[in-house]
């Protein structure tokens, strides 16, 4: 191949875009597909819906461009026909875009509009099916939409046709008649005209109706009642969508298999404060409790302000006697930078390790390295205590890899004790500016019931945004450090963890709120 014909298909190849129609699931950001959560982390471009869980953006690239096309009854930001020219545009582009639908891009999500309007622009394309709320909301409020020897067979329609259809396509006549599990999405607005329609039509007055409002996630409500006296129901609760509707006597199986909304901490709304990065854990143990989690991090990790100096001390790191890591981020840095300089981890020579907490250790043999010294409590005192307890430091060299500005305790009592102490700053925990999810706009507008603290920085960072403060809403410590760092800002402690880390943060509010 010549250079110029090679050079020429090179550079086609790397400007052709392709788009991606994705089902970002019902809600339960558990429930996305291994494949959408694949495309997010490497989109240029996500394009997404009102019903995905915004959640989810956050694991999309920093420089992503994130556009909302959201439409609710009455607030449309795009028109359908705007959004099918903005998916071609950006793709023509050479972009990697994303379109994330929720549910699944094809059950009533007008994904095939879309789909067709890429295919007529010629531009390449991918289905991405993901989990349709027709199914995962009803297992979520414990009822399964088909029972082997009581209901074989399931029909899915939608409550909201085209409004410029001249009359309804739905025969309600051969639904009546049909029978099994019925299952309607959208369309709660118009739940007593259509549920007349199927009383008009034969269908019982008593058949089970369940309706299920944003379904799999910490949000979400059902209500049960009959054809006969759904609407009412539905409006003397005020029951608004996003819902769905089940109607069919599998509804009737609710109340054995009710397994979601008895969960401990269901209809708790829980703010977490962590780095984007290290929310994951402590969010996932919260969701399996039935909380529902509103992610708003309040610091980033970023890298030292002198990352040279770190990285000398890093490479010189086998002359110490000692290395102490106080987080999980300082090992992370660390060995980022380690094994940058080396590529065997014997280059760190003799130095025994020692590390405040368990996850900060479990950090540490991640790397395949032995933790020589790990305290029972997860604070810098107790690793002073261990060292006393052990005959002292004097005259040992320790490389203490921490972040900046941290409390300068633990480097001030070693050397008290006659160590010489280096200090490595290994990252600084900086405001984070960004709310790519919108978790800033809904904690404002709905609130909370209790916020977590995991450090200081948490605790000060998120009272440096100066956001309204919930009446009634409770704070959740992870341990006294950080307690005592809330009560100097004013703020009352409520739960405060005796094992100072994740796992006993989320037992501690566990057990405020089963007391």
């Amino acid at each position: 191949m010549s250079t110029s014909l090679s050079t020429s298909l090179s550079t086609s190849l790397s400007t052709s875009g392709k788009c991606f129609l994705v089902g970002a699931g019902p809600g339960d950001p558990g429930l996305v597909t291994l494949r959408a959560r694949e495309l997010i982390e490497q989109a240029e471009v996500i394009i997404y819906d009102a019903l995905c869980n915004p959640e989810i953006l956050a694991w999309a690239p920093e420089n992503a461009e994130i556009i909302f096309a959201g439409k609710r009854a009455g607030e449309h930001t795009f028109s359908q026909e705007e959004i099918n020219a903005l998916l071609v545009e950006k793709t023509r582009a050479g972009r990697k875009v994303l379109r994330l639908k929720g549910g699944d891009p094809f059950v009533f999500g007008r994904g095939a509009e879309e789909a067709e309007a890429l295919a007529a622009a010629d531009v390449e394309f991918e289905i991405v099916p993901g989990i349709t709320s027709a199914i995962a909301a009803p297992a979520y409020a414990g009822i399964p939409v088909t029972r082997r020897g009581d209901n074989s067979h399931v029909t899915f329609f939608t409550g909201h046709e085209d409004p410029g259809k001249g009359e309804s396509a739905i025969d309600f006549a051969a639904l009546v008649k049909l029978g099994g599990t019925q299952v309607m999405l959208m369309g709660i607005e118009r739940l007593e005209a259509i549920t007349r329609e199927m009383l008009d039509c034969g269908e019982r007055a008593d058949l089970p109706v369940a309706l299920v409002r944003w379904g799999t996630t910490g949000q979400q409500r059902t209500i049960t009642g009959t054809v006969s006296d759904i609407a009412r129901r539905a409006r003397d609760a005020e029951f608004e969508a996003p819902a769905i509707a089940v109607f069919g006597n599998v509804v009737s199986l609710r109340k054995n298999l009710n397994w979601f909304e008895s969960r401990p901490l269901f209809g708790k709304r829980i703010v977490v404060t962590r780095t984007r990065k290290q929310a994951g854990a402590l969010s996932s143990e919260l969701r399996a409790l039935g909380a529902d989690v509103l992610e708003l991090p309040t610091i980033r990790i970023e890298p030292p302000t002198d990352l040279r100096e770190f990285a000398e001390l890093v490479q010189d790191a086998h002359g110490y006697d000692w290395i102490i890591f106080t987080s999980p981020n300082g090992v992370e840095a660390f060995f980022d930078i380690f094994f940058k300089l080396y590529d065997d981890a014997r280059e760190i020579g003799a130095a025994k390790i020692a590390a405040i907490g368990p996850a900060t250790a479990q950090r540490v043999k991640d790397f395949h390295l032995h933790v020589d010294l790990q305290p029972l409590e997860f604070v810098a005192e107790a690793i002073v205590k261990e060292f006393a307890a052990q005959g002292g430091v004097e005259n040992l060299r320790i490389l203490l890899a921490r972040a900046e500005k941290a409390r300068d305790l633990l480097p001030r009592a070693l050397a008290d004790m006659g160590a010489i102490v280096d200090e490595a700053f290994a990252y600084r925990t900086v405001p984070e500016t960004r709310d790519v999810t919108g978790a800033r706009r809904r904690f404002s507008d709905e609130g909370a019931d209790l916020i977590t603290f995991t450090s200081s920085s948490t605790v000060e960072n998120f009272l440096d945004l100066r956001l309204p403060w919930p009446a009634h809403m409770k704070v959740a410590s992870i341990g006294p450090i950080t307690s005592a760092t809330a009560r100097e800002r004013g703020l009352h402690v409520d739960v405060e963890a005796k094992r100072h880390d994740i796992p006993g943060l989320v037992a501690a509010i566990r057990q405020f709120y089963g007391a």
